[in-house]
């Protein structure tokens, strides 16, 4: 009796990490690329927090197609106390997302996320305020949102494109972008794809930059100035 309830215990974990491994295989393979801390597919499976809140969120986008609004809201609810990141039933999400850590995601109900995108924790796909129908972001593929990142109210964030730690976006982002602080500010590269390559450090600040540039034209002049008056 006791074996046969632990073939049983045994059957279902393999069903499940069969099934999650099958209909999730996107993700995981996202967290692989992206994360060079994972180590295999079933420790993202067991263990990664972004995964579990996407299973969460699959379920509930399903039972809210259905008219099951708050059975969808509540499932969702269980999933955000165990995960520490919530997005709503309504949202919709494309393939490939890695929710990188993960604690104080927040994906509103009308957000609309592309295909491969990144998201670290604390970031916000929020509205502006109490207006009806979409009022929150709209997210194109391959998009990175760095930690602390606020997209707020109905704007559209560029494929291939990049939102720096901490920047607060209200206005909409062309592709191939690269946003900066508060209020978001945007470089934008020629463009060209950003190949930022998960690399918080070396985004360039345009403001930073154009002091900079000031700096080196009051240098010049300054040993201009220098060299005639000698």
């Amino acid at each position: 009796m006791i074996i046969a309830i632990i073939l049983v215990i045994i059957g279902i974990i393999v069903s499940k990490f069969i099934l999650i491994n099958v209909f999730f295989k996107y993700e995981i393979n996202a967290a692989m690329e992206k994360d060079a801390a994972a180590k295999s597919r079933l420790e993202i499976i067991l263990l990664y927090s972004g995964l579990h809140a996407l299973i969460g969120y699959r379920v509930s986008h399903f039972l809210s197609g259905i008219k099951l609004s708050l059975i969808a809201r509540l499932v969702a609810q269980i999933y955000r106390h165990f995960t520490d990141i919530e997005i709503h039933p309504n949202a919709i999400i494309g393939k490939g997302l890695f929710i990188d850590h993960g604690a104080g995601v927040v994906i509103g109900e009308t957000s609309i996320i592309g295909n491969n995108v990144v998201l670290y924790q604390g970031v916000t796909l929020g509205g502006t305020g109490k207006e009806k129908g979409k009022r929150h972001p709209t997210i194109g593929d391959n998009v990175v949102l760095g930690t602390g990142a606020k997209i707020l109210g109905n704007i559209t964030i560029g494929s291939n494109s990049y939102i720096g730690a901490n920047a607060v976006v209200i206005k909409d982002v062309p592709d191939n972008s690269t946003v900066v602080g508060v209020p978001g500010r945007i470089t934008k590269q020629d463009g060209k794809k950003i190949d930022v390559d998960l690399d918080h450090v070396h985004v360039i600040d345009p403001i930073i930059q154009h002091i900079d540039d000031l700096k080196k034209r009051i240098e010049d002049l300054e040993n201009k100035i220098g060299k005639k008056s000698s």
